[in-house]
């Protein structure tokens, strides 16, 4: 899974970006996956994610720059994160200077419920 989006993260992306990495950081550790995503012209107000059926969803959109509605700066991402390997209650998100930070903390090995460590005898 982390493959696929660290390939192509904007799975359904219109607008700004269009289906292109630049704009896009992902790095996972074993205690989180942080996400880092440019906005630029965008305020913490404009910026709205949400976790859907165990989907991450990320959208922005800008102001008017001008009286054509196309020149608004638009960003949509989405991103499916089993639950049982991370804690979708728990997402921490920043927005500073046009760029977005986003730490979606992992469940510990220990806390998982699907996995069982087999005794050696």
């Amino acid at each position: 899974m982390m493959d696929q989006f660290v390939e192509n993260p904007f799975l359904s992306a219109r607008g700004v970006g269009g289906g292109s990495r630049r704009s896009w950081d992902v790095k996972e550790d074993n205690d989180a996956l942080f996400l880092r995503m440019d906005m630029p012209g965008l305020g913490k107000e404009d910026v709205k994610i949400s976790v859907e059926q165990n989907t991450l969803i990320i959208k922005g959109q800008g102001e008017k720059e001008t009286e054509d509605e196309e020149s608004r700066r638009r960003y949509s991402s989405r991103l499916d994160l089993p639950p049982n390997l991370y804690k979708l209650g728990e997402i921490k998100a920043e927005m500073k200077n046009g760029v977005l930070k986003v730490v979606v903390p992992k469940v510990k090995e220990e806390e998982r419920k699907d996995v069982y460590q087999v005794k050696i005898e």
